[in-house]
């Protein structure tokens, strides 16, 4: 059963001390994650949505097309904000746009050779810290979804 508590919907169950750790945990080592990944981002001259936008767009899945509508869909940004990071992307010559062959409508971003390896360098270094954070952050998840 839900019921509103000032505007918002709760569960009437109740929450434990521990579950409010676990979740102030969880939030905590998520924001130290993506310090780390802005300050890394920082570091290669990029603003942390531009490189989110080169690792869109390298790991898409199979099945997707790197159109600027999917690129925004990914990462839950508006269709023109899209179109600004690519920009950006575009006159440092880390990506590059294409028109489709058959649909001439559809526009097509891919990483250039020096947007390649400026991803590379970047996830490197963020698998590094995932590995060294992964147990920690899994002890975490598994508390979180233990029922």
């Amino acid at each position: 059963m839900l019921r509103y508590t000032f505007g918002v919907k709760t569960r009437s169950e109740t929450l434990s001390m521990e579950d409010y750790r676990v979740l102030s945990e969880f939030r905590h080592q998520i924001r130290r994650f993506l310090s780390f990944s802005t300050q890394e981002a920082r570091e290669y001259g990029l603003e942390p949505r531009q490189h989110q936008l080169l690792l869109v767009v390298k790991g898409l899945p199979v099945d997707r097309e790197p159109t600027i509508g999917e690129l925004a869909e990914r990462m839950q940004i508006r269709h023109n904000t899209a179109v600004e990071l690519v920009d950006r992307l575009e006159e440092r010559r880390l990506v590059m746009r294409r028109r489709g062959k058959t649909d001439r409508r559809k526009v097509y971003v891919d990483l250039t050779d020096e947007g390649e390896a400026v991803l590379a360098e970047l996830s490197l270094h963020h698998l590094r810290e995932l590995k060294l954070i992964g147990p920690e952050l899994v002890r975490t998840l598994d508390a979180l979804t233990d029922e």
